[in-house]
């Protein structure tokens, strides 16, 4: 299981405002609601899944402001890929919660 944090920057868009390429972005994430998990925060996209579907994903989304006619994109990308053990979005923010409260 592997979490990736994905930021698609379409460059040269008509406005400075770009919320509907995340929206559009959005909508193909949904078509793999059933295979991911994912997140949509206020700078970035957090997707959790297989490495191998996160990779085909991040290609997808790559292409949608090209797809809306945009020119140039430049996408930001990490992958948090642990082996040793099962972690999740989820999980991470859980044991960062309790370590808080254990002071």
């Amino acid at each position: 299981m592997a979490i990736v944090d994905l930021t698609v920057i379409p460059v040269g868009t008509k406005t400075p405002s770009v919320s509907q390429y995340v929206a559009d972005i959005q909508k193909v994430l949904e078509k793999y609601k059933q295979e991911v998990e994912y997140q949509l925060t206020p700078m970035n996209t957090l997707i959790e899944g297989e490495l191998s579907l996160l990779l085909k994903i991040v290609q997808e989304l790559h292409e949608v402001p090209f797809e809306n006619g945009i020119e140039r994109v430049c996408t930001n990308l990490r992958i948090d890929d642990r082996r040793d053990k099962k972690h999740t979005m989820a999980g991470k923010l859980k044991a960062v919660e309790l370590k808080m409260n254990q002071n």
